[in-house]
């Protein structure tokens, strides 16, 4: 079940908690991803606020947001991005997204596969996708307080064997969001140092989301020796075949009593 856009906005947008949380997360990806230039960058789901770093330099960038979540207009006092699409059929050509990041579109989708399946179509040879999602051992995705404390948590072999499974393959993947999930103004004093130590403690046992980058995996084509082989020369068609018996065969030695 996706969440309503608008209660998505104020969490990030007009609460402490979720700019937080919003700089956090940004600040991850800049660090897996520093620019964009002249690459096709797209968000799903709820992805927007982590693509505006790339807003300058990019080619062009996409923010396509599912049906049952809504849409808004983004970004803020400058022409409109943000596009409303059905789940799994993006109004994007195949194999034309250089960077895609997802963001509240696959814990909370109702066919996760198919999402994935659609990932892997727009995105383009060396194309490369982050998954944002909640960690399941978290604190995050035990709290209704934040957005994702709503849909399916995962552990990082669970999302690992599930892209896998979709032909991606992990490259890299980090743990972040190691505050608490409160709205108490006190721990934001403490997000700082907190993220600094989360990051040396084991990534499956703290982190509120796990943050993964993977790559589209394509299958190798076909040589040509495999197709030769399927269809082998026949090089003898035409030739008679040789006679059980006959003298002068190829391949049978004449013998005295065959002169």
């Amino acid at each position: 079940m996706h969440l309503d856009v608008l209660d998505l906005r104020n969490f990030y947008y007009r609460s402490a908690l979720g700019r937080s949380a919003q700089h956090v997360i940004r600040s991850e990806l800049t660090e897996l991803w520093p620019e964009a230039k002249g690459q096709t960058v797209a968000g799903y789901g709820f992805a927007v606020p982590m693509l505006r770093p790339y807003l300058p330099d990019a080619r062009r960038v996409i923010g396509l947001m599912p049906g049952p979540q809504g849409v808004m207009p983004w970004p803020p006092q400058l022409p409109n991005v943000s596009v409303l699409c059905e789940e799994t059929n993006w109004p994007i050509s195949t194999g034309q997204i250089d960077k895609l990041v997802v963001m509240h579109g696959l814990e909370t989708s109702e066919n996760p596969s198919a999402l994935l399946d659609e990932c892997w179509r727009v995105l383009g040879p060396g194309g490369r996708v982050i998954f944002i999602v909640p960690n399941r051992a978290g604190l995050w995705s035990r709290s209704d307080n934040t957005p994702f404390g709503y849909g399916r948590p995962y552990s990082m072999s669970q999302l690992e064997a599930q892209l896998r499974r979709h032909q991606f393959v992990t490259e890299r993947s980090v743990s972040a969001l190691y505050q608490p999930p409160s709205h108490k103004r006190i721990w934001r004093k403490f997000t700082a140092f907190m993220e600094r130590v989360g990051h040396n403690l084991p990534v499956v046992k703290a982190g509120g989301v796990l943050i993964v980058e993977a790559s589209k995996q394509s299958v190798a084509p076909i040589s040509g020796l495999r197709e030769t082989v399927k269809r082998p020369l026949k090089a003898l068609e035409g030739m008679a075949a040789p006679v059980p018996g006959t003298a002068g065969a190829r391949g049978v030695p004449r013998t005295k009593n065959d002169t």
